[in-house]
């Protein structure tokens, strides 16, 4: 290839490219090494993820109130065969009618028009428990990990390297573990069903866990006692709170949308997520306050 065909970087824009590559590399760590305390400077950007989240929230909330969403959404629920009908009778020149009247009956009468529900009315009439279950769940486990377990210490290292890898193995490796063996066994497993109390109740009995690693062997404290200050404790504990994390969580995420119509399920699919995302911003608000009562 000759100098003259090869491509030409008009626009600068390989230069652009690397240009944006290095500064969003090097920006955030420029941050952390010029901040005054590391704690604040940590704190910045949490506190931005949770406006974030907030803001995110609010306008989810608002957007059953504009008309462009309101149409294409009811649009979206409108069958298929429906809007096919439609444009087959106008290729012929026909206006599209409720229905055809057959022997003196009208066809459009006699069978029932597919009723689509707002985002409200299947939040409270179907999926209200769950979506609930859904938010509890993650307010739990994102109020105590990983706020309030990375401050957990061994009482048995004394020193030697289990001390350096208790919390990357005993909190972070274990929770990771557990919740994946919990969502995983939703694959073969999923009791209770989705219309069973058990489940609300199972998920309510998760709030056992919050005690219970409060008074692990946390340091610093100022107010409670330390009742379970071996190493082996806190690991059962948080194997048990990954676990029923994930487990109860998948339960919750797959049910809802089972129990609507087939037209709404990608509706309560994302009420759903919707929750999650709630639990998971009033985790991150209560755990401070789990943080400052130990």
């Amino acid at each position: 290839m000759t100098t003259s065909h090869q491509p030409q970087d008009r626009y600068k824009a390989v230069w652009l490219i690397f240009f944006m590559l290095g500064l969003g590399t090097l920006l955030p760590w420029n941050f952390f090494m010029t901040a005054t305390q590391l704690s604040e400077s940590a704190f910045g950007y949490f506190i931005t993820a949770c406006a974030v989240i907030i803001l995110t929230i609010i306008c989810y909330l608002g957007l059953p109130r504009l008309e462009f969403y309101r149409y294409y959404q009811q649009l979206k629920l409108e069958g298929p065969g429906e809007q096919e009908t439609k444009l087959d009778l106008i290729s012929k020149g026909e206006e599209p009618r409720a229905g055809k009247e057959e022997s003196g009956v009208s066809v459009s009468n006699s069978q029932p028009t597919n009723e689509s529900h707002s985002i409200k009315a299947i939040l409270k009439m179907y999926i209200s428990v769950l979506a609930f279950s859904v938010c509890f769940i993650f307010t739990i486990t994102i109020g105590m990990f990983p706020a309030v377990t990375v401050e957990v210490k061994s009482s048995i290292a004394g020193g030697s390297t289990w001390e350096r890898y208790f919390i990357p193995v005993s909190c972070f490796l274990t929770f990771n573990i557990f919740d994946w063996l919990g969502r995983s066994l939703t694959a073969v497993f999923m009791w209770p069903g989705k219309d069973s109390r058990w489940l609300p109740s199972l998920v309510l009995a998760r709030l056992v866990f919050v005690p219970l690693l409060l008074l692990c062997n946390i340091k610093p404290r100022h107010y409670l006692t330390v009742v379970f200050e071996h190493d082996a404790w806190f690991i059962f504990f948080m194997a048990a709170f990954a676990f029923s994390n994930g487990y109860l969580a998948s339960l919750c995420m797959c049910f809802g949308p089972k129990k609507v119509k087939p037209a709404e399920a990608e509706t309560a699919g994302a009420i759903m997520a919707f929750f999650l995302c709630l639990g998971l911003a009033l985790g991150a608000v209560f755990s401070f306050l789990f943080r400052a009562i130990v």
